[in-house]
């Protein structure tokens, strides 16, 4: 697989640096490269010692006495054959959701081994943290790795055109075939999404129907890996919905749309659980009169996204021909497949020392409803947002929101170039990362 360079790579770096430095723990979805992006990580040090927990099932009982941290690493080195000295080796704990007692030693690292850098990763982490309260409180930092953002697609495929889209705005937008070069490598961006097995496909052969055979096995692992669930919620439930959420995408979520015959609690315990497992967010209704916007939630009112856009447009079944053979605004359009991507780049360009928090606002009146598609917090203000498909769409949702909550700026996400228009800023939706950074 073509190496592929990820922004969590400057956290890490930042980590490994760092005085007073806490064990690090890597949290992410199955497949999103922590482990490609920590053992690339490890080529700074003079070595690195990997246990997979997964993998070598005999070292789970290393674990399981009186977290002796010092007699633990010395056990590894001997078995792994790999001095380990403090400053200069790596210790990598894989999969350590596979060894709960492995979660609960890393503490002890910390306290007893401090110089010695410590870095855990793992899928499904949260099944297993949830069974350990407090586990690191105070000594455990954590980073939070997705699926390539837009940005990291384009800086393999086209690493000039990056820093020319961070330095524009509405007062030096982009020159016009920039523009839509940026826009075409964003469609292409929207079908195949940013998980960094098909990534790296297309960056290799620009082949789409590779890429689409690559993520329709990504999403029957996915399925697969239900069966680690159904102890908490049935195999079957998982997947309608799964299969749901990608029919809801982009509207408030409505339990009783999934299948007639699933509870109610049965269809929230089957969410909870694709929660936990990253691979899909929930964003929260708010009310929006005040910050901060989670403390005007309606928990009632949602939205689901899945947690990449690839895996949307195969969990939604669209047809790629369509894409080839069709004005692709008609692809874009279908499924909301814009408003989608969109929000997932608004999750995931987020800090990554944080879970992201996303929101959105709907009034429901019988003569006019109105919906702003998301809200975010900046500098102590509101600002609602709205995405747009192509370059042409009304307003009004956004008008009516800015004079009710009497704010003086609105964001339009459109495939437009940059420009502004009253209170309304309109950014392409390739620039979301600069709408983010130029205020973080």
């Amino acid at each position: 697989m073509k190496s592929i360079k990820r922004s969590i790579e400057n956290a890490l770096s930042s980590w490994k640096t760092t005085t007073n430095r806490k064990v690090l723990m890597l949290r992410g979805a199955r497949q999103v490269g922590k482990t490609f992006s920590i053992r690339k990580f490890g080529q700074k040090f003079d070595r690195i010692l990997e246990v997979n927990f997964d993998d070598n099932t005999n070292i789970h009982s290393l674990f399981g006495g009186d977290m002796d941290v010092q007699n633990i690493i010395q056990t590894l080195s001997v078995q792994y054959n790999i001095p380990i000295i403090e400053g200069t080796t790596l210790v990598f704990f894989d999969e350590i959701q596979a060894c709960p007692n492995a979660i609960r030693s890393l503490r002890y690292f910390y306290e007893k081994m401090p110089d010695l850098h410590v870095v855990a990763a793992g899928s499904l982490l949260e099944f297993a943290l949830e069974e350990i309260p407090s586990f690191g409180v105070g000594r455990i930092q954590t980073l939070f790795m997705y699926p390539l953002t837009y940005h990291e697609f384009l800086s393999e495929i086209h690493p000039s055109l990056p820093p020319i889209i961070d330095a524009a705005d509405s007062n030096n937008p982009l020159e016009n075939n920039l523009h839509q070069l940026a826009c075409d490598y964003f469609k292409t961006y929207q079908i195949i999404g940013g998980m960094p097995e098909v990534v790296s496909e297309y960056l290799e052969t620009g082949n789409y129907l590779n890429c689409t055979q690559l993520l329709d096995n990504l999403v029957q692992s996915f399925q697969t890996d239900f069966a680690k669930y159904k102890k908490r919620s049935p195999l079957e439930a998982l997947k309608l919905v799964f299969q749901s959420i990608a029919k809801q995408a982009g509207n408030k979520f409505i339990y009783k749309h999934v299948a007639p015959e699933l509870e109610h609690k049965t269809i929230k315990s089957a969410l909870q659980l694709l929660l936990q497992a990253g691979l899909i967010y929930k964003i929260h209704h708010s009310g929006s009169s005040g910050i901060p916007l989670g403390s005007q939630i309606n928990p009632k009112k949602f939205k689901i996204l899945p947690f990449d856009s690839g895996i949307y447009q195969r969990l939604l079944g669209l047809n790629l021909k369509d894409y080839f053979l069709k004005n692709n605004l008609e692809l874009i359009n279908k499924g909301s497949l814009a408003e989608v991507t969109a929000g997932i780049q608004l999750m995931h360009h987020q800090s990554s020392l944080l879970q992201p928090q996303l929101y959105y606002w709907h009034r429901e009146a019988k003569s006019s409803n109105a919906e702003i598609d998301y809200i975010i917090q900046q500098d102590g203000n509101i600002i609602p947002i709205e995405v747009k498909a192509g370059t042409k769409g009304q307003m009004q949702s956004m008008f009516l929101f800015l004079n009710s909550k009497n704010l003086d700026r609105g964001i339009r996400l459109s495939l437009e170039n940059y420009s502004r228009n009253d209170r309304i800023e309109n950014i392409p939706l390739y620039a979301i990362k600069s709408l983010l950074d130029s205020h973080q």
